[in-house]
């Protein structure tokens, strides 16, 4: 069996990694209607801290009641660039959400911002 000298093969390494697609590439917003943005009074019922993307359950304040909504979010390291933490979001607390709504008008939405109950915000409010 032939051997291949090592700065070949760092070579075809090399060059195999940067013809990889990229790995951010998983999938599309095309989902989200991007060009809308949508604030909701809401009173979350959970805070999901997880890869690929952490997650808001809430209910939005609606005339005559309130809806459960689903917030698609940033990893958890992005985030914590823009300040969040674990403990940003607890059950029960009322906040501020602005989110790009689901094209199909379903109860959710991906993350823009929020107003926290400290009046603090995070991310794209107003």
């Amino acid at each position: 069996m032939r051997r291949i000298a090592k700065p070949v093969l760092a070579t075809l390494l090399l060059a195999a990694a940067f013809a990889a697609p990229p790995a951010g590439a998983h999938h599309s917003y095309a989902m989200f209607d991007m060009s809308k943005t949508v604030a909701l009074d809401a009173t979350i019922v959970r805070f999901r801290w997880q890869n690929p993307h952490s997650f808001i359950e809430a209910n939005a304040a609606v005339k005559g009641g309130a809806e459960l909504w689903a917030i698609e979010m940033n990893s958890p390291n992005n985030l914590v660039n823009e300040g969040w933490k674990r403990t940003t979001l607890k059950p029960g607390d009322k906040v501020k959400l602005y989110v790009h709504p689901l094209r199909d008008g379903s109860k959710g939405g991906s993350y823009v911002g929020v107003r926290l109950t400290d009046g603090k915000t995070l991310g794209t409010v107003g």
